[in-house]
């Protein structure tokens, strides 16, 4: 098995533009390391220049900073750009799949990047710290600068789950929002009387007088 790993910056901005705020999830965890290059290794590398598509496959795994995404496969698909330059051909197609690089993935003028979407699919799970987010598919809309993950979405951070059909994420409002098929969104969070978040990734809130917390005097 043959691991393919790139580092492309011009692929962390498609992934991750500048917001002004958080959000309460792990997939918030892309714009927050949006300075950090990403590191994608993978089982192999398909490219099909006339679909301007490119696949990895085979325990995919994103890592950005401290965010990292893992799914079964991830499909990139790009727009063509006459900076591009395609690799010379290589002796075998292993060697290609470990070393090629994202045909157009590199910024073009005003350092734009060429890439248009991501799909991330099968099992899904992004983590930053001790947030996580599962779901079967996520697609990052680089143009709208919009994640959406989908299929028995999961948010969680300790002990508070939070459950639905769909997470969405505006990266560069930082409003996220989950919504359900059946109309009704669940959630299990855990008391906040031990200092703990009351909702995935929201702020700690002080521990009660009394209960030995950082407030008591010295």
């Amino acid at each position: 098995m043959v691991a393919c790993v790139l580092t492309m910056i011009a692929l962390g901005e498609a992934l991750a533009q500048k917001t002004d705020r958080g959000v309460p999830n792990a997939v918030q965890g892309f714009a927050q390391n949006r300075d950090q290059p990403i590191q994608i290794e993978a089982a192999t590398l398909e490219m099909r220049d006339k679909k301007k598509e490119a696949t990895f496959a085979g325990n995919v795994k994103v890592v950005q900073g401290d965010t990292t995404m893992t799914s079964k496969s991830l499909v990139v698909f790009y727009d063509s750009t006459s900076a591009a330059a395609a690799p010379a051909p290589a002796a075998n197609s292993k060697a290609v799949a470990k070393s090629a690089p994202i045909p157009a993935a590199s910024p073009g003028p005003g350092g734009s990047s060429s890439i248009r979407r991501l799909e991330a699919r099968g099992n899904v799970r992004v983590t930053q710290k001790d947030q996580i987010v599962t779901g079967e598919t996520a697609v990052f809309d680089t143009k709208a600068n919009m994640v959406t993950m989908v299929g028995g979405v999961v948010l969680s951070q300790g002990g508070n789950v939070l459950r639905g059909d769909r997470l969405m994420v505006d990266m560069t409002t930082g409003v996220s929002r989950v919504e359900s098929d059946s109309g009704r969104v669940q959630g299990l969070f855990q008391s906040s009387g031990q200092g703990g978040p009351a909702i995935p990734g929201g702020p700690p809130t002080a521990p009660p007088p009394g209960s030995g917390g950082s407030n008591k005097p010295k």
